[in-house]
């Protein structure tokens, strides 16, 4: 089982970046999918989740207006448009799932048994 999370790179500030993550060995078209991200030296948080009947959460309010998380059940791939990109959101962003709460979206790594390898996003200023 396998999560293969990609299009990260370098880009300026207020340039937008899509990133996919898909998986294989095992279907999550029923579980919940997130995206966390972590910057260097710092802990690695939530940042939105959606669960199969497409419900989303958002680790923080700000980033709602600017991120946005899709799914494509079909093809078990999770996507994650983000805009307006700021030095702030820098970071490996990091897909992951959840197959024990199929309708509660959980904010702790520990509730997230499958991971992909990360995805660098730098947004130069």
């Amino acid at each position: 089982v396998q999560l293969q999370a990609s299009g990260g790179g370098l880009v300026q500030a207020g340039d937008s970046l899509r990133l996919s993550c898909s998986a294989s060995g095992r279907t999550f078209s029923r579980d919940v999918l997130a995206w966390f991200r972590q910057a260097p030296g710092k802990e690695r948080t939530f940042v939105v989740g959606i669960n199969g009947d497409g419900k989303i959460y958002y680790g923080a309010s700000s980033l709602k207006a600017r991120f946005r998380i899709s799914r494509d059940n079909a093809n078990d791939t999770v996507f994650l448009q983000m805009s307006a990109l700021t030095p702030e959101d820098s970071a490996v962003y990091y897909c992951a799932a959840d197959i024990v709460h199929k309708v509660v979206i959980r904010t702790s790594p520990d509730e997230y048994a499958y991971w992909g390898q990360g995805t660098l996003v730098t947004v130069s200023s």
